[in-house]
C-alpha cells in the first residue's frame, strides 16, 4: 500500500507465487525463504494470514468467482466452497473497500479489477448482506 505505483494491485496471491518462481526458474533472484515462509501482513508478532485466513488457493478461487466472474454467495458455495468461509471473505472484501480507493494506481491484470471497474459504496453504512 505504499508507494506511487503498486505493480502487484491486480495480481492475486496465488499468481504472485508462480510470477515468483518463473522468475526463479531462470536465476535466484527472489530468495527461497521469501518463497516458503508463511504470508503475513506483520500486524502483530508470529502473526500469519492463514490465522484469519483461508489458504490462498481458496481466498484467490473465491475471489475470483465473486469479483471477476460476478457470481453470488450461493453459486460460489454450489462450487464446492464452505459456506462460513465463503461468507466471510466476501464480507470482508467489502470490509475494506475503503483501502482500494486509498490505494496507489496500478496495472490492471484481470478482466475485472478492483477500482475502476468494480465500484462498491464505502460510506452510509452500506452493507449488501441487508
Amino acid at each position: 500500500m505504499v508507494g506511487g505505483f503498486a505493480i502487484l494491485k491486480d495480481v492475486p496471491k496465488t499468481f504472485v507465487y508462480k510470477i515468483a518462481e518463473e522468475i526463479n526458474n531462470t536465476n535466484q533472484i527472489i530468495p527461497k525463504r521469501i518463497l516458503t515462509r508463511a504470508p503475513s501482513a506483520e500486524l502483530s508478532e508470529n502473526q500469519t494470514d492463514q490465522d484469519s485466513l483461508p489458504d490462498y488457493e481458496v481466498l484467490d478461487g473465491i475471489i475470483d468467482l465473486y469479483v471477476e466472474k460476478n457470481k453470488s454467495i450461493k453459486m460460489i458455495i454450489k462450487e464446492g466452497y464452505s459456506a462460513q468461509v465463503v461468507k466471510k471473505v466476501i464480507k470482508l472484501i467489502h470490509m475494506n473497500e475503503f483501502k482500494r480507493r486509498q490505494a496507489a494506481p496500478g496495472p490492471k491484470v484481470t478482466h475485472r479489477a478492483f477500482g475502476k471497474d468494480r465500484r462498491y459504496p464505502i460510506t452510509s453504512k452500506y452493507n449488501p448482506f441487508k
